[in-house]
């Protein structure tokens, strides 16, 4: 099998260009491909929040709720600002490119940055997370969570590449079972605390924890905004919809809005339900153990049905969530690849209408973040959210700046701003005022994040960002270095190199291949040259006893032999291609062509010297110097007898 049937059989056959617009996804399948972060980080978020309180003892975790409430209004509010930059910005590109428009090159790099690291935790966080799931279930499997984890990085990179719309067919039933598990398990719960419908009354657990340590003053607020910023991951994935507008059916911005509205909905009512619950019941978390929501769901459901289902899509959302990722590094990274700041490949679409380069990209890098930290997601959460509301803040602040553009218009004008076009709104005043306390607010938890999550982690997200920064930066310069280079600008005849009439042609042997190449040289130059190395007097006189075979085709050529006394060929004949192409033939264009004999298969190949490939790698950096391949195809004796055949063994495939 060729690696083309292998590509086709895992990957389907390509679409045409012409079926972008109906891949697109409607809102049902949209929520499950760009919700499913959002909506699984409820599977962990409260756990989060208790892990820290839990220091100050079982009945510091009372406290749970309200900070959980807290963390929901932040959500609501960032939830609005992108509604808005949905609705300005319908092509896409979120965070970075609100702050491109209205803050500047260097704010929408770091939002760039700090939304890529985000998207590449959120698959490592992710999917880690679904194992820790699966491993509550099935604690002998412990051991083997970074296979697993791997696994599903593994098999979630094969469904993105098989295209967007069948990757979100596949994840729309676990996403949508997941929520409605968990809402049944919170509806049971509610229905139990108030003993409605005469069934039994929830009664909480009668476990006491011990307080680790006594704090006091100060120490007692840090702990408490640790809690709080464990519970922003709940945060985590709300920007997705903004930067991939462009995937919604027409009309985009407005199914992308009313998609986000239902993700906020979703999102929300099961954070404060699991929450309020796992407070009321004194649930505790457990350190490598069962998860909060495995052991709320067995409290209040039983072990029987209910909890399989949701344990078992709990760990399938998990796995999905990384979803998220999938589909907005590779878009992100194609907004940053068309401005010049990434790789220019990373803007190329696949054959399944994907951007692959990316999505390869970010699968290879999260899988080193999971092994770095062997699966286990807690140890990753404090550097989750910290880069995700840096790019809450920007995205706010550049809407805030936006709402006032607006607001400086008359009434039915239009303005273009560079990238989107804005027009006068008679509400841009309290949208502008939202705008800049959700930015304000971030930018708050921003520094919480990164203040109190600094040592355990969250440093190395403070030092990733500045250092794709820079190399956005680097990556900049270069292409403008090339694109200054390629001008053609002010270029005259006196600026163009002239094309010495020579041919090099380097030969080991007088066989169909080389004389292939030397007919070739012929056609293109007057002078043509054929150079071999002789490491030993029996090869000189090979070479030229069937030199001399062929006087006509030969008539004409130069032969030009050089003995060599040691046994890397490569390094004399690059000598001598220099000392033509500088000395005789300086500042002038010299041909190099390079014959090639190419076997009928990958395995044959291998069994063949690759000399050829290395003389290229040697002589690219010479500058004035064209190589060119002239390949000769071999075929097995049974293709060769085979009339069909016959005519085109000679053609240069």
């Amino acid at each position: 099998m060729t690696f083309s049937n292998l590509k086709r059989f895992l990957i389907g056959e390509p679409f045409p260009t012409s079926r972008e617009i109906h891949e697109r996804l409607d809102k049902v399948r949209a929520l499950a491909v760009f919700a499913s972060d959002p909506i699984s980080s409820n599977a962990y978020a409260t756990e989060a929040i208790m892990s820290v309180l839990i220091v100050l003892g079982s009945g510091a975790l009372n406290m749970t709720l309200p900070i959980a409430l807290a963390v929901a209004a932040l959500v609501l509010m960032v939830i609005f600002s992108y509604i808005q930059t949905i609705l300005h910005y319908p092509d896409g590109g979120g965070a970075y490119t609100v702050a491109k428009d209205n803050l500047g090159r260097f704010p929408a790099l770091l939002a760039g940055g700090a939304l890529l690291t985000d998207y590449i935790l959120t698959v490592s966080v992710s999917s880690s997370a679904g194992v820790r799931a699966v491993t509550s279930a099935f604690p002998e499997i412990w051991p083997y969570r970074i296979w697993l984890a791997l696994a599903a990085i593994l098999l979630i990179t094969w469904l993105n590449l098989r295209g967007v719309r069948e990757s979100g067919t596949v994840f729309a039933f676990p996403t949508y079972a997941f929520v409605g598990g968990v809402w049944v398990v919170i509806a049971i719960g509610i229905v139990r605390y108030f003993g409605l419908f005469g069934v039994s009354p929830l009664v909480p657990l009668d476990v006491t924890v011990e307080a680790e340590e006594s704090l006091v003053g100060f120490a007692f607020v840090w702990l408490i905004l640790r809690a709080f910023a464990g519970g922003t991951t709940a945060l985590t994935g709300i920007e997705a919809i903004s930067n991939g507008v462009q995937a919604f059916k027409p009309p985009e911005s407005r199914n992308a809005a009313k998609t986000m509205v239902a993700m906020g909905f979703m999102a929300m009512t099961l954070f404060v339900g699991i929450s309020f619950l796992a407070t009321y019941l004194n649930l505790m978390p457990v350190e490598e153990g069962e998860s909060i929501l495995s052991q709320l769901t067995r409290n209040i459901g039983g072990g029987g049905f209910l909890y399989i289902w949701v344990q078992t899509f709990t760990a399938l959302i998990l796995f999905l969530a990384a979803n998220t990722g999938y589909q907005d590094f590779p878009r992100l990274s194609s907004f940053l690849a068309r401005d010049g700041f990434l790789p220019r490949w990373m803007q190329n679409r696949g054959d399944r209408l994907v951007f692959s380069s990316g999505i390869v990209v970010l699968a290879v890098v999260s899988s080193l973040i999971v092994i770095a930290f062997r699966a286990n997601e807690i140890a990753m959460l404090p550097l989750y959210a910290l880069g995700v509301m840096l790019s809450f803040t920007l995205s706010q602040a550049g809407m805030t700046i936006l709402m006032g553009k607006i607001g400086q218009l008359a009434p039915g004008e239009t303005a273009n701003t560079g990238v989107t076009e804005i027009h006068y709104e008679k509400k841009w005043r309290w949208k502008q005022a939202l705008n800049a306390a959700g930015a304000v607010v971030t930018g708050i938890v921003f520094i919480i994040l990164t203040a109190t999550k600094f040592i355990e982690g969250a440093w190395i997200v403070a030092l990733l960002i500045p250092l794709l920064v820079a190399m956005f930066y680097t990556i900049n310069h270069h292409y403008d270095s090339v694109a200054a280079s390629l001008s053609t600008r002010g270029l005259s005849d006196k600026d163009l190199v002239p094309i010495a009439d020579v041919a090099i042609v380097p030969i080991a042997d007088v066989h169909r291949g080389s004389i292939r190449a030397l007919t070739y040289a012929r056609r293109i130059a007057q002078d043509v040259r054929a150079v071999s190395i002789a490491t030993h007097p029996d090869v000189r006189e090979r070479l030229e006893r069937r030199w001399n075979r062929f006087p006509k085709l030969t008539e004409g050529i130069r032969h030009d032999i050089i003995d060599y006394d040691f046994r890397d060929i490569l390094e004399p004949l690059v000598d001598y291609i220099d000392r033509v192409n500088n000395r005789e033939f300086p500042g002038q264009i010299v041909t190099v062509v390079v014959p090639e004999f190419i076997a009928e298969s990958f395995w044959a190949r291998l069994l063949h010297n690759q000399t050829a490939n290395i003389l290229r790698g040697r002589l690219r950096h010479q500058e004035h110097l064209i190589v060119i391949d002239v390949p000769y195809h071999i075929e097995s004796p049974a293709e060769e007898e085979q009339p069909e055949r016959k005519g085109t063994r000679w053609s240069l495939r």
